[in-house]
């Protein structure tokens, strides 16, 4: 589906659903921000995404394949990366035994111990974890960094087909998810 068709898809459902003119922009500038990097960013990782858990035990991205997993990058010293903290809790609890999982991505250079004992005080129930490789404030696997937070939308095949930097809350994560999963449905 060409961009554009798919904006147009996406403004006529945001118009239905929202009434009020303030939440509509909202909706649809996040709408726009998901819909440029999905049709920029479709497409499974070239090389697997290695992640080490603050106690050292490494995994992959692709050890949650099956599930939607909204991989969100985040720092103890970002603000907004704070704000959003509850709304992926709620979410995470939602469906992390359904259909999603959280993974917080602890993009800094701090003892583990310190973000451990920090994601416990924010009472952080999801996996959080880094990357492998050695941050350089720039770039992370999967391509440059713009900003914290920043989030990425992997679909249950391990594509990643979306990517956001600023804040996410969940009905946003939701909507997202229902609505891929709805233009899906709709291919020929």
């Amino acid at each position: 589906m060409q961009l554009t068709n798919m904006t147009k898809r996406l403004t006529l459902l945001s118009n239905c659903l929202f009434h009020n003119v303030k939440q509509r922009m909202k909706v649809l500038f996040s709408l726009a921000l998901l819909s440029v990097a999905t049709a920029a960013m479709a497409e499974p990782p070239s090389k697997p995404i290695e992640l080490v858990d603050l106690d050292g035990k490494p995994s992959l991205l692709s050890d949650y394949k099956g599930k939607w997993v909204v991989l969100n990058l985040w720092a103890t010293w970002c603000p907004p990366c704070l704000v959003e903290i509850p709304d992926l809790i709620m979410f995470h609890e939602a469906h992390k035994d359904k259909d999603a999982i959280v993974i917080g991505v602890n993009y800094e250079d701090n003892d583990p111990q310190k973000v451990k004992a920090f994601a416990e005080s924010q009472m952080i129930n999801y996996p959080v974890v880094r990357f492998k490789q050695k941050i350089d404030g720039k770039t992370t696997p999967l391509g440059n960094l713009n900003g914290l937070p920043t989030t990425y939308m992997v679909a249950p095949d391990g594509t990643v087909v979306a990517a956001r930097t600023g804040m996410v809350d969940q009905k946003m994560l939701e909507t997202f998810m229902q609505r891929y999963e709805q233009m899906q449905k709709e291919k020929p």
